[in-house]
C-alpha cells in the first residue's frame, strides 16, 4: 500500500504540543492501516511507506511520542501500534480525506429512493440495509411517526384471540399492528369497532382521535360494551403519535470479527439498547444538535456507555428545514469513514425530502 500525500492536518484539528508533521503523517498512516485491516503497524514496515522516508529508529522516538500523548499504544508487547480512540478521533478532524460520492454512487442512491408503488417503511429498510453493506456494520434509519390524517381503521380477526389492526392515512399510507384481543370478545365486536373508529375519524390525526376517544369513553357517551371498548383502546394504543420506526440491518456484521467475550458481551448489550424507545429519541436529539454528519468515536455519544465502537448520524431535514429523522451508522471503531460519512450525508438529504 503506498504512502499517503499530505496535506496532514485541516486547521479544525488541534495537533498535541510538541508533535508535527513528521507525527501527523506517523498517525497517519497508522490510522489509515488500522481502518482496513484492523492490524497494528511497526516501525519497519512505516519506513518503506512514508514518504519522504524515515528510518525505523526515527519513527519509533516518533511512535513513543505519540503514545505519551495518548494516541497510540500497543496491543502486545513485540507488536506494532494501534491508535486509541482519541487517535482516531484526531485523525477524523483532520487527517483524514472525506471523499466524494461519484455520480454512480448518487444515480444508485437516488434510485433506492424511488417510490414506485413501495411503502415508506420498505424504502426505508432498503436504505437502512444499503448503509450496512457500505459499512461493514449496522445500518440505523430513523422516521418519527408523522402525526398525519386518518381516514380508514379495520381490525382483522387472526384466530388464537389475536387480530390485525390496519390504519390507513389520508396519504395513502398503510400500518398494520397485531393485537391482543379481551377474552370472550364476539365475532361482531371487530365489525362495531371498525365502525365506531372510522366514524369518529373525521379527518383527524392519530393523537386528535386518540385523545377524543378517550374524553367520549371517560363520559360514557358511547353505546359500546365493556369488551368492545376495552378492544378500541387496546388498538389505539398500538400506535404512540410521539414514536417513531428505528429500522436497524447488519446486526450480524458487528460480530463477524469479535473474538472476545468482553466484546461480545458489549455488542449483545448494544443490540438490546437499539430496541428501545430511549434510544430512538437520543439519535433524534443527537442530529437536531447537528446541521450535518456528526462521527462519535467510541463512547463519545453517551449512548451506549462502550468502547470500540462508533457511531456516525445525520439529521433528515424536510425543506422547511424540520427534523424528520436520523440516518446514521454504528459500527467497529476502524469504519471507513472517508467512505461512509458522504454516504450518511447525501442518504440523509434525499431521505428528508422523502419523509417531508
Amino acid at each position: 500500500m503506498p504512502g499517503r500525500n499530505p496535506p496532514f492536518l485541516h486547521a479544525s484539528a488541534a495537533f498535541p504540543a510538541g508533535l508535527g508533521e513528521r507525527e501527523a503523517a506517523i498517525l497517519r498512516e497508522i490510522v489509515a492501516e488500522y481502518v482496513e485491516t484492523g492490524e497494528p503497524i511497526g516501525s519497519r514496515t512505516l519506513s518503506q511507506r512514508l514518504q519522504p522516508a524515515l528510518s525505523p529508529a526515527t519513527i519509533r522516538n516518533a511512535m513513543a511520542d505519540l503514545a505519551r500523548a495518548g494516541l497510540l499504544f500497543s496491543p502486545h508487547v513485540s507488536a506494532g501500534r494501534l491508535p486509541t480512540e482519541k487517535g482516531v478521533r484526531l485523525w477524523v478532524e483532520g487527517l483524514v480525506q472525506f471523499g466524494s460520492l461519484t455520480a454512480e454512487d448518487q444515480a444508485s442512491i437516488d434510485q433506492l429512493l424511488e417510490i414506485n408503488g413501495r411503502s415508506y417503511q420498505e424504502i426505508l429498510s432498503e436504505v437502512s440495509s444499503m448503509l450496512s453493506g457500505l459499512s461493514s456494520g449496522a445500518g440505523l434509519v430513523l422516521a418519527p411517526k408523522a402525526d398525519a390524517f386518518l381516514k380508514h381503521i379495520e381490525f382483522v380477526p387472526l384466530g388464537n384471540g389475536r387480530a390485525l389492526v390496519i390504519l390507513v392515512g389520508a396519504d395513502g399510507q398503510v400500518e398494520n399492528r397485531i393485537i391482543e384481543l379481551p377474552a370472550g370478545l364476539p365475532p361482531s365486536a371487530l365489525v362495531e369497532a371498525g365502525n365506531y373508529l372510522t366514524a369518529h375519524l373525521g379527518g383527524v390525526t392519530l393523537g386528535t382521535l386518540q385523545e377524543r376517544i378517550r374524553t367520549e369513553m371517560a363520559a360514557n357517551q358511547h353505546e359500546l360494551d365493556a369488551l368492545t371498548a376495552g378492544m378500541i383502546k387496546s388498538g389505539l394504543g398500538t400506535w404512540d403519535a410521539d414514536a417513531g420506526t428505528l429500522f436497524v440491518r447488519g446486526q450480524s456484521k458487528l460480530l463477524a470479527d469479535v473474538t472476545e467475550l468482553e466484546r461480545l458481551t458489549t455488542v449483545r448489550l448494544l443490540f438490546e439498547q437499539l430496541e428501545t424507545q430511549d434510544t430512538m429519541l437520543e439519535l433524534l436529539n443527537i442530529a437536531a444538535s447537528s446541521d450535518g454528519v456528526r462521527i462519535f468515536i467510541g463512547s463519545e455519544s453517551g449512548m451506549f456507555g462502550m468502547s470500540g465502537m462508533s457511531m456516525i448520524v445525520a439529521p433528515a431535514r424536510n425543506e422547511a428545514q424540520r427534523i424528520v429523522g436520523a440516518i446514521g451508522v454504528i459500527g467497529p471503531t476502524r469504519l471507513n469513514y472517508g467512505r461512509i460519512v458522504p454516504v450518511v450525508d447525501y442518504t440523509a438529504r434525499l431521505v428528508g425530502r422523502l419523509l417531508g
